[in-house]
């Protein structure tokens, strides 16, 4: 796979896929811009080699249609004033007067084009729109890991088409340290996952008993662990059709000499809305008609006792419903944990990498993913198809 460093870009006309899908606020303003800070190393070394840089990217789920609130419009502005250069967005992704546009880019010019999903060919990998999207450009960069491991047209099926093609700062940047902490570990390596529901993190944790010490479970998945314990867990989401299986990988665990921790309190309330009366209690003794809703006080000094000795945490998935006050605060304790460690900290993105901002911590953190997805797909052990396409190498002309 090659890097946008090791290419010529003077003069050439560079597209480069990246994820500003940020959130917007019901005013359509943005809320949180740090993935369009973190694509600006990358554009910033393109316009400063003398490329004509096309930035691409999606914005929500338009479903194929043109919805105005959807554009790209915010992020052409907050773009232009990080960049500290003019952005002008194109009325299309592809198109005659977008390839008009693009063809009178001068050098250090920077055209954003409207959102991919506008088109519903993007979320297909259609060929013929990925290939009117390579015609835009000399050279295709990707630096959008936090999309790649989706087969869109825009991260792999335009790769059969681009003239040349590199990675940008970001994806190289997402998967070294992903690397670092799983095939060149500090030992111990503990694993932290949470979430709602083991089926979505299953793969995550049976690859992650090739590998680590120790795996912490928290969020709502806890509680499918919690009926193969045989504890009552109220009215609690757990998985019934996923209770063998959790019994399974704690089985796994236990045999392989991996230290396995789940709660042993979590914090209960009959509704899962902020004002809700609520209490901290032993997983033992959640009551008919009440929820499990955070990991409680007990369970955080647990986790932070565990991690004491760590020499690398991946942390993907909140310990609960963190969005709410009463139930952040097994969330953000874990997040001042994994900050006070001396260990090398990796953090999955989505709501993970949004619980570690609001608590303040994040600059503590070794790497917080920009990916959530992505990043889980990585703890899975799966290739990213959009890594894969900028790795695969064109046949030689001399060959079929």
């Amino acid at each position: 796979m090659k890097s946008i460093k090791d290419m010529d870009l003077s003069g050439k006309k560079v597209l480069v896929r990246v994820d500003f899908n940020v959130p917007l606020s019901p005013e359509g303003a943005i809320e949180d811009d740090a993935r369009i800070q973190a694509a600006l190393p990358t554009l910033r070394f393109a316009v400063e080699k003398g490329a004509k840089l096309i930035v691409a990217s999606h914005l929500r789920r338009p479903k194929g249609a043109v919805v105005p609130a959807f554009s790209l419009a915010p992020v052409a502005v907050r773009l232009e004033k990080l960049l500290e250069r003019n952005v002008t967005l194109a009325p299309d992704c592809v198109g005659p007067e977008v390839e008009t546009m693009v063809e009178r880019m001068r050098p250090g010019e920077v055209v954003l084009l409207e959102n991919l999903r506008f088109h519903k060919e993007e979320q297909a990998n259609e060929d013929a729109f990925a290939e009117a999207l390579a015609n835009l450009c000399d050279l295709y960069v990707n630096d959008a890991f936090a999309v790649s491991h989706r087969a869109n047209a825009s991260v792999v099926g335009i790769t059969k088409y681009a003239p040349a093609k590199a990675a940008g700062f970001l994806l190289e940047k997402e998967l070294t340290w992903f690397e670092r902490a799983m095939h060149e570990p500090r030992r111990p390596l503990v694993a932290v996952i949470g979430g709602a529901k083991i089926s979505s993190k299953l793969a995550a944790l049976e690859n992650m008993l090739q590998h680590v010490d120790k795996i912490m479970v928290g969020g709502a998945m806890a509680n499918t662990f919690f009926r193969y314990f045989g504890y009552d867990v109220g009215a609690s989401t757990f998985e019934a059709d996923q209770v063998e299986v959790a019994g399974d990988v704690y089985r796994q665990s236990i045999e392989r000499g991996i230290k396995f921790y789940t709660p042993v309190d979590v914090v209960i309330a009959r509704r899962m809305e902020a004002t809700a009366e609520h209490r901290a209690v032993p997983v033992q003794e959640i009551a008919p008609g009440w929820m499990a809703l955070d990991i409680g006080p007990a369970t955080g000094l647990l986790f932070e006792e565990a991690l004491v000795d760590a020499g690398t945490i991946l942390w993907n998935g909140p310990m609960g419903v963190f969005e709410m006050d009463p139930f952040s605060r097994g969330t953000l304790s874990l997040a001042r944990a994994i900050a006070a460690s001396q260990a090398m900290t990796v953090v999955g993105g989505g709501d993970t990498g949004s619980a570690v901002h609001i608590s303040g911590k994040a600059r503590r953190m070794s790497y917080i993913s920009t990916g959530g997805g992505a990043f889980l797909a990585l703890m899975e052990g799966k290739p990213l198809p959009a890594v894969a396409a900028l790795e695969k190498q064109a046949p030689s002309p001399d060959k079929p």
